[in-house]
């Protein structure tokens, strides 16, 4: 059975731990010599590929019977172009659909969990079982419900634009310090620090919420509020200052807040060189943020869509 539509699935895949290590050693037995020498079971590695190439080939005999596809490895989405009414299906671990949504603008995604028994699966409604040819078919029509996600945006004052599902990451790319003008709302100071993390809804359940914690551990303060994760649709941003320090050339005032359409977030670099924006976990795929740029971060002008 196909769909009289001319509608596209693309199905997004990564990598195995073993295909990657097979890339890093050149082969396969250089791999397993090197696992099995740091003492590790090298059959657990064999087994995952296993599970997710049969989960793969599940995956694709649904979409041979049921109209057009395409089917991408995770490091090309940067340069991939989405058609406008394409259906997305992200094969892997929740951060796969996360690091998908951030190059999609209202395309509807589909996140299949290709190992329940590994996986959590937050952002994973569907298991390889449940994929058929009616789900991809009701997906094209717009049959299915979906649930609505908030995203970030960054822009710099060059025009560059940078999209983030979870959460930003704004300062040097080594481990050295971040330094900094902030602008929020109508306050502004200096900044040194080790960065800035902005956090959609649906990230607020990780980096964010570690910085929360800890932060709560180091002051001891029983008086600190209980942290609050917001929804996946939440339409306003948090935002944490990772260590800053406090000097003569320096404050810390401005170290937390949220962000909003009337209350905005803005940031300009000190930092000569090395300083980056990059989202959602992907360093490779970033924006430079050095001396003399302004970026302003903010909520994005499109939502990710995933199907329920």
């Amino acid at each position: 059975m196909t769909v009289n539509t001319d509608k596209k699935v693309v199905l997004v895949t990564r990598k195995t731990r073993l295909e990657e290590l097979v890339i890093r050693f050149q082969t396969l037995a250089q791999a397993r010599f090197y696992i099995e020498h740091l003492g590790q079971d090298f059959h657990a590695y064999e087994m995952e590929h296993k599970t997710y190439l049969d989960a793969k080939q599940n995956v694709l005999d649904k979409l041979a019977l049921t109209g057009r596809f395409q089917v991408i490895d995770r490091m090309y989405l940067p340069n991939f172009i989405f058609g406008p009414d394409d259906v997305v299906i992200a094969l892997g671990q929740d951060g796969l659909v996360a690091n998908t949504m951030k190059y999609l603008n209202g395309q509807a995604l589909l996140g299949v969990n290709p190992d329940p028994y590994q996986y959590d699966g937050v952002l994973l409604p569907y298991d390889v079982k449940d994929i058929s040819q009616q789900l991809i078919i009701d997906t094209m029509l717009e049959k299915r419900q979906y649930q609505s996600v908030t995203m970030a945006m960054a822009k710099l004052t060059d025009g560059q634009i940078l999209y983030a599902v979870n959460d930003f990451f704004i300062g040097p790319k080594t481990h050295t310090t971040a330094r900094y003008e902030i602008y929020y709302g109508d306050a502004h100071e200096t900044q040194w620090s080790s960065g800035i993390i902005v956090a959609t809804g649906l990230g607020s359940t990780g980096w964010m919420r570690s910085i929360y914690m800890g932060a709560r551990a180091l002051a001891q303060n029983e008086n600190m509020e209980a942290y609050q994760s917001r929804s996946w649709d939440s339409e306003d941003l948090m935002f944490a200052v990772r260590e800053p320090f406090l000097s003569k050339a320096s404050q810390a005032n401005i170290v937390y807040g949220t962000v909003t359409q009337d209350k905005a977030l803005s940031l300009e670099s000190r930092m000569p060189e090395n300083g980056v924006i990059f989202s959602d976990g992907i360093e490779a795929d970033y924006m430079e943020f050095n001396v003399g740029t302004t970026a302003k971060i903010g909520i994005a002008d499109r939502q990710g869509r995933l199907i329920i």
